[in-house]
Order: structure tokens, then C-alpha cells, then sequence
């Protein structure tokens, strides 16, 4: 959390700016007080993006997908205005760390907390696609923790299986070590719920294991292993390999449906399903509310904004979605002579890989 700066707003619509949480390619999120007193996240687009028609109409709809979705483990939309100066989103804050920070600073997780995780994003997703929807960018950095269960985040690129994502046209989204195989092969509409499911079975063998199951580095060669290689599950439990090994199918025929992931680890999930968590990340949640509990009474304090730089790197970017990179992917093809293959080709909005 950082102080706002000189050139930050106050307000945004009801909503009393407090501090900084985060920026990402397409905006800033704030932690802001509601009317009621309650603390909110909210989000307000960068002005270079407020300026385009098209990422309006774009934001209308991730505004418009929130609203749709009902469940305790989807963080609620509070409020939006689209047609502002600078459009924002609110959504209830959520104190906790999100399970990539959790992993990386307190390694694997226990089968019954993988579990519980599991079993909630379930019911999560059960929601998402109940509202005729797909996330498309499950990833634990998507997912917040919170005492009773996760709560999942961030509808930016999600779509209707057969409709528009609400990301530039002809961009295909998500993120390398955790999208599926018919995202990693550019399909489109092709990308169903089962690739949330996918992204899900990452997600928990990560969780478990404190590897991914296709590898980390170049974004190109984590594709290709998601598109040909089986996943690497060093120390899975054998309690969590079956459901485990089932969403990552890679026909999305083949795989399981939310519902039945949910109910396949329901009977793993231990009776006290409220102490979930790892203690020390309890004790990291606990922490995190104190602190914010403590600065929601103290009036915001500005500093200047830092001087902008640019970002150098081997690998030409381009702006996509908040927290992600575009680069351009020349082939899919895996480099392996004796394997007959074609050559794809295509654009892909990479999110950040946690």
C-alpha cells in the first residue's frame, strides 16, 4: 500500500480515496471508503485508455459480466460509472494476500487446505459459468484469501463462450502456466468453461506442490508444454491426484464440469472447513485488517508522483489488460522434427504468470 499521489483523485463518485493498492497496465486501484463506512478497492482507468470509445464500451462490459455473477467467492461489485472522466469500478475489499503471495512466501499447502481452496473456487466458477460466462485468467495472483474461503477477481477479460472478450479484437488472453491448451492455441470462441477448469487443476497442483505443472520462464515455451507436455506433479498427494489430473484432460471434452470438481473434493475437505488456511497466513490476514482498519480514519497523504521510465527488455511489449503484457508469439509448433505439426500464429494479451 502506498500513500496517494499529488496528481490522484479524492473522490471518485461516493467513495473517499484512502491509499494506493496497486497500478497495472490499464489503471490504479485504490482502497477507498464507501458511504456506509465499509472499505472498498476500487478501480479507475488510466486517462490514455479513457480517451478510446472502443476500451469504454469494452469496460461497460466487464462492469456489466460483474454484476452477473452471484457467489460468496466472487468479490462483489459495489459500484461503477463507466461514462465518468476517469470510469472506476468498486468492488468490496478484501484484506488478505493473494494465493501467489501466500505460495511464495510460505511454500505448498496441506491436501485439506488444497482442498477447501479447491472446493470454493469450484462452487466460484460454478457461478460464473451458471451466469453463461467464461473467466479465462484463473490464476492464483486472481485469487484473494480471506478466513472463511478465496474470493476470486478481476472479470477484465472474460467472456460469453461465443461472444466478445472484453479485450482488443483479435487478442487472445490469459496467462502462460495457467491458460489452457485451446487458449495457448488461439481458438476463440473455441474457449469454454472446461478452460476454466484447466486453469483450476494448475492452480491446485500449484497450490500443492509449489511447482507449476508446465514450467515457468519464456512465455512461448510455457504454451508449448501446456499444448503438448504432460503436466509435471512432483508430490502430489495422492488424495488430490485424480480430480487433479482430470481438469488437466487435454480434450475439454474429457474434463470435469465445476460442479463436479466441487463434488469430487467434498469429500476430502476436512469438517472444520473455517480454519482453512495456514496459520502464518491467517496471522498475515489478521495483520493486514488491523493496519487498514487503522489507516481508514486517517485522512489521505499525497507525494509526488515518481518521473515515469521506460521498461527495457529483449521482448517488444505492447499495453493490454491491467497487470498484463502483450507480446507477439511467432509459432506454436513444438521444435521436435519427428513430430507432425502446423505453425500457429497469433497475438496473446499475456497476463502476469501468478
Amino acid at each position: 500500500m502506498e500513500p496517494l499521489r499529488t496528481a490522484d483523485p479524492s473522490r471518485l463518485g461516493d467513495y473517499r480515496l484512502l491509499r494506493r493498492l496497486g497500478a497495472g497496465g490499464m489503471g490504479v486501484v485504490f482502497l477507498a471508503r464507501a458511504p456506509g463506512g465499509a472499505f472498498a478497492a476500487v478501480k479507475v482507468v488510466r486517462a490514455s485508455y479513457a480517451d478510446d470509445a472502443g476500451f469504454r464500451a469494452r469496460f461497460r462490459r466487464e462492469i456489466e459480466v460483474a454484476r452477473q455473477v452471484d457467489s460468496p467467492w466472487v468479490v462483489p461489485l459495489l459500484g461503477a460509472d463507466a461514462d465518468a472522466e476517469d470510469p472506476w469500478l468498486a468492488t468490496a475489499f478484501v484484506p488478505g494476500p493473494s494465493l501467489t503471495e501466500a505460495l511464495e512466501d510460505h511454500g505448498p499447502w496441506s491436501p485439506a487446505s488444497v482442498a477447501v481452496l479447491g472446493l470454493r473456487l469450484a462452487e466460484a466458477l460454478g457461478a460464473v459459468h451458471r451466469a453463461g460466462l467464461v473467466h479465462r485468467d484463473v490464476k492464483p495472483g486472481n485469487l484473494l484469501l480471506a478466513p472463511d474461503g478465496p474470493r476470486l477477481i478481476d472479470f477484465g477479460i472474460a467472456r460469453t463462450p461465443e461472444g466478445t472478450a472484453l479485450t482488443s479484437t483479435g487478442v487472445v488472453v490469459g496467462s502462460p502456466g495457467f491458460l489452457s491448451p485451446e487458449q495457448a492455441r488461439a481458438r476463440g470462441a473455441g474457449v469454454g468453461p472446461p478452460s476454466d477448469v484447466f486453469s483450476l487443476g494448475c492452480v491446485l497442483a500449484f497450490a500443492a506442490t509449489g511447482v507449476r505443472p508446465f514450467g515457468s520462464g519464456a512465455a512461448a515455451a510455457m504454451l508449448l508444454r501446456t499444448v503438448y507436455d504432460e503436466p509435471e506433479l512432483p508430490g502430489l498427494p495422492e488424495a488430490l491426484e485424480p480430480v487433479v489430473r482430470a481438469c488437466l484432460d487435454k480434450d475439454p471434452a474429457r474434463r470435469p464440469t465445476a460442479v463436479e470438481v466441487g463434488a469430487a473434493l467434498d469429500a476430502a475437505v476436512p469438517a472444520d472447513r473455517e480454519r482453512w488456511l495456514p496459520e502464518p497466513v491467517t496471522r498475515l490476514i489478521a495483520d493486514r485488517s488491523a493496519t487498514v482498519l487503522a489507516m481508514g480514519a486517517i485522512e489521505p497523504t499525497r507525494v509526488p508522483a515518481p518521473a515515469s521510465t521506460a521498461r527495457g527488455g529483449a521482448v517488444a511489449v505492447a499495453k493490454g489488460p491491467a497487470g498484463s503484457d502483450a507480446v507477439t508469439v511467432t509459432s506454436l509448433k513444438k521444435p521436435d522434427a519427428g513430430r507432425p505439426g502446423t505453425s500457429r500464429r497469433g497475438f496473446l494479451a499475456l497476463g502476469s504468470t501468478g
